[in-house]
């Protein structure tokens, strides 16, 4: 009966990946890099994509 319970408790592992992509939701229409929200699209593209305009948060939508 211990084993069984054992069993039952690493059963499934503890992976976060599908929680991870579920909370990147914007993408990067230069680069396709997915971000969590709005404001890292705006600093990543000031940072990486200088020359490129910054899309409005209503592309997005």
């Amino acid at each position: 009966a211990r084993a069984a319970k054992e069993a039952d408790k690493h059963k499934g592992g503890k992976s976060q990946l599908g929680a991870r992509a579920a909370g990147l939701q914007f993408k990067c229409p230069k680069c396709m890099t997915p971000m969590a929200n709005y404001n890292l699209i705006v600093q990543h593209m000031e940072a990486k994509h200088p020359k490129d305009p910054v899309p409005t948060i209503e592309s997005f939508n």
